[in-house]
């Protein structure tokens, strides 16, 4: 009985990683909460790793097409210099821009930021990423894909690399920072989302063997299965319905929950 329980609370988890990563609630604050609320601790930050992963695959699905396209033209332009095909190029070369800074960091500072996630300083960064959201609610940018600078990808990835800290929410602080440069609401997502790949995919490939040891020695492979499916299902839902939010400019009631839920947690936990 105890083993089903441990194994419906990391099926949980996974699916409320999953459904919080592509919204602008931080997942990395939620799973700090959560894990409070269900009195299991996870040392390191294997299992987010595994979880992120998960959200990961899912926006690889939905942004598939952005993906061929973007891979195509790139390679295209570099051998046929073909002027059409430049803008994707320089989207590419801003992706990976936008990735240094959240990269750097994290290598440098992993440690450091893994201290930080405790239920307090999530209660408060959850009101910082609330204020960050209210500020931006009625923004409507006129930028597009083709207009993008480098100055835009490094101002972007900064916010992600300030997301880096528990409670600071990624998609948040990127589309913050997009929507602060007037970048279009469809710009804004789909670089924040792409910007994604390149930083969850180099986490997992840096602490694969972490996640292998430890569902060994946790006898977890099962449980690690599960959240990890489930994360891959509920990102997708919840990425599909937070592009649908975005459309309708309804940023100001993610605001809203930030500021009740990081008020409570600092208030009660």
């Amino acid at each position: 009985m105890e083993e089903l329980w441990l194994l419906i609370k990391y099926l949980f988890l996974g699916i409320f990683q999953g459904f919080t990563e592509p919204i602008p609630i931080s997942s990395s604050g939620h799973l700090v909460i959560m894990q409070e609320l269900l009195g299991i601790k996870l040392e390191g930050l294997t299992f987010e790793v595994l979880v992120n992963f998960g959200s990961l695959v899912a926006v690889l699905i939905i942004y598939r097409n952005d993906l061929v396209r973007l891979a195509t033209n790139g390679i295209g332009f570099l051998i046929s210099r073909d002027a059409r095909q430049k803008d994707d190029f320089d989207f590419i070369i801003y992706l990976i821009i936008g990735t240094i800074p959240a990269g750097v960091l994290g290598v440098l500072l992993g440690d450091a930021i893994e201290g930080l996630s405790t239920v307090q300083t999530v209660g408060i960064t959850l009101i910082i990423t609330g204020i960050a959201l209210w500020l931006i609610r009625n923004l409507r940018g006129r930028k597009g894909d083709g207009q993008l600078t480098w100055k835009d990808a490094v101002i972007v990835g900064l916010g992600q690399a300030v997301a880096l800290i528990p409670g600071i929410s990624r998609s948040g602080a990127t589309i913050v920072a997009a929507m602060f440069l007037g970048m279009k609401q469809e710009t804004a997502l789909r670089f924040s989302f792409l910007l994604f790949i390149p930083v969850s995919l180099g986490t997992m490939l840096l602490s694969v063997e972490d996640v292998i040891a430890h569902a060994s020695a946790e006898n977890a492979w099962f449980a690690y299965v599960l959240a990890f499916a489930g994360s891959v299902v509920a990102s997708y839902f919840s990425l599909r319905w937070f592009m649908n939010v975005m459309a309708r400019g309804n940023l100001k009631y993610f605001a809203f929950y930030c500021f009740i839920v990081g008020g409570l947690v600092v208030l009660f936990l």
